[in-house]
Order: C-alpha cells, then structure tokens, then sequence
C-alpha cells in the first residue's frame, strides 16, 4: 500500500515537472566544409513561459521554470505569431503573455527568430 502511494506521487510530480518544461524541443545541424576541416553546429530551441519583461527589438525576459527570469536577445529577423499561426505585430506582446520562443544558442546568447502566443493575457 506504501508503494503505491510512493508511485503515485511520483507519478504526479513527474507529469508537474513535465508539463511545466522549459524546452520543449531541439534540433542539431552540423556543416562541414568544402575542405572537410570546418565545422559550423547550430542549435535550435524553443522554450515556453510568460513574459515579465520585453523590448521588441531587444530583448525578452521569460519566467520559466528556472529561479530567475531567463534573457533572450533578437536576432536580424523576428516573427510574431498567434498559436494558429497569424503573423502579429510585436505591439500584442505584453507582460503577462504566455508565449512560445524559438531560438539559436550563439555562444552565450539565444538569439530568438520567432515568438509564439500561445495563450492570451488573463
């Protein structure tokens, strides 16, 4: 009977912990060049959370599940979309939005390419 009660609540935590995730994907490209020595890998993410802060243009402050905010700068090109894929303009993103980042790790930096909305404010 303590078993299953102990299971049962790691059950929950788990599935908590889960739908609660930071990254929801990834994905990986290699190129190798023409000489064979030269190697470019980059990474692509997306993360999901709610803003707390954002400078269109600049930078966008996500609360996740990590203690602190999380930072993520522009990139050169940067879309705005709702969930079902309508372009926006950076104007509808607010505090308190919940939305969905898609980024590429350069070094230090994400350099987020897309912002979803995932969910209107409250």
């Amino acid at each position: 009977m303590i078993k299953a009660i102990v299971s049962i609540a790691f059950a929950t935590a788990l599935m908590g912990s889960v739908a609660f995730a930071q990254t929801s994907s990834s994905s990986t490209t290699v190129t190798t060049g023409t000489n064979g020595g030269t190697e470019t890998t980059t990474t692509t993410t997306e993360s999901t959370g709610t803003v707390t802060e954002f400078t269109p243009g600049h930078h966008l402050f996500l609360k996740t599940e990590a203690a602190q905010p999380v930072q993520y700068k522009f990139g050169k090109t940067v879309t705005y979309v709702t969930s079902d894929g309508k372009v926006i303009e950076a104007s509808q993103i607010k505090k308190d939005s919940k939305v969905r980042v898609h980024y590429i790790k350069d070094g230090d930096d994400m350099l987020v390419d897309k912002v979803m909305v995932t969910q209107d404010r409250d």
